[in-house]
C-alpha cells in the first residue's frame, strides 16, 4: 500500500500570484482570470494582456480634461459677453472697441432697458450685453421712421414745408416764413390780389406769400401740388424764389 504523503497546496503560478496582488490593493484593478494552466499553453501572452487591462484602468480619462476645458472656455465666452461701463465710456466707443456688429445703435437697442431713454448717457457700473443680443438686434431690420404728421393750418403748412425745403437744400426758418405770411396775407391760404400791378395784367398774387403764376411754375418745388392756392407748394415756391433773389427768406421784411 503506497505511503499516504500530506496534503500540499498547490503551488500557483506566478502569474496567478500577480493577479491576486493587483486586487489586493486601495482600489481594484479589473484583470482577466488566468489560471495556470492557460498561462502555461500561451506562453508570454498572458503578460502582455495584464500590462494592457492595467494601463487601461490606470489612464486618466481624456473626456475628464476635456470637459474641464470645455467649462472654462464657456465660462471665459460669457465673461467676454459682458462689459462694465467705466468713466468716460461712450457706446460708440464701446461699440467700435469690442467690434460689436451694428456698432452703437444696435448695443444700445440691445441694452435699451438698463441705459434707459437716453443712449448718450451711460452711467459707470452699468453691465452691457456686447453678445448674443447685440447681434440680433443688428440682424432685426431697421424700423422706418415714422411719417410726420402736420396739422393742417398755418402751423402745420411752415412746418411741413420747412421739411420739404431741407430736403431740397433751401434755406429759410420758421419765423422769417411766418413773418412773411402774416404781413402778405394775414395766413390766409385763399388771399388773392387784385389791384396792384400784377393784377392788372393778369397775373394777381395768390396764396399764403402772394406768388404770381409765372414765379409760382418756375420755382415750383418737386413733390408739392402745382396749384399755388395749395399752402405748403405756395410756401416752398416762395422760399426758393426768394432764396435766388435775396438769399433767404429770412432776408425779405416787405415787399418782395
Amino acid at each position: 500500500m503506497p505511503r499516504h504523503g500530506k496534503h500540499r497546496r498547490p503551488k500557483q503560478h506566478w502569474i496567478a500570484r500577480k493577479l491576486a496582488v493587483a486586487g489586493t490593493g486601495g482600489a481594484a484593478l479589473a484583470l482577466p482570470l488566468i489560471s495556470a494552466t492557460t498561462a502555461g499553453a500561451t506562453g508570454t501572452q498572458p503578460a502582455s494582456l495584464v500590462k494592457a487591462a492595467v494601463e487601461k484602468a490606470t489612464a486618466v480619462k481624456p473626456s475628464v480634461e476635456k470637459s474641464a476645458a470645455e467649462k472654462a472656455s464657456v465660462e471665459k465666452a460669457a465673461a467676454a459677453l459682458t462689459y462694465s461701463v467705466v468713466g468716460g465710456d461712450t457706446l460708440s466707443k464701446i461699440a467700435s472697441t469690442h467690434s460689436v456688429s451694428g456698432g452703437w445703435q444696435a448695443l444700445y437697442e440691445a441694452n435699451r432697458s438698463v441705459v434707459g431713454s437716453n443712449p448718450s448717457v451711460i452711467r459707470p457700473g452699468l453691465k452691457l450685453n456686447l453678445g448674443a443680443a447685440a447681434r440680433a438686434a443688428a440682424a432685426k431690420p431697421a424700423a422706418k421712421p415714422a411719417t410726420p404728421v402736420y396739422a393742417n393750418n398755418l402751423d402745420g403748412w411752415i412746418r411741413q414745408s420747412l421739411a420739404i425745403m431741407a430736403k431740397h437744400g433751401i434755406p429759410g426758418s420758421y419765423n422769417g416764413i411766418h413773418r412773411n405770411v402774416m404781413r402778405e396775407s394775414s395766413g390766409n391760404p385763399l388771399a388773392i390780389n387784385n389791384w396792384d400791378i400784377n393784377a392788372q395784367n393778369g397775373i394777381p398774387s395768390k396764396g399764403l406769400l402772394q406768388v404770381i403764376d409765372p414765379t409760382f411754375r418756375a420755382y415750383h418745388v418737386p413733390g408739392t401740388p402745382l396749384d399755388s392756392y395749395d399752402p405748403v407748394a405756395n410756401i416752398t415756391a416762395a422760399c426758393n424764389y426768394a432764396a435766388a433773389r435775396y438769399g433767404s427768406i429770412d432776408n425779405v421784411n416787405g415787399p418782395y
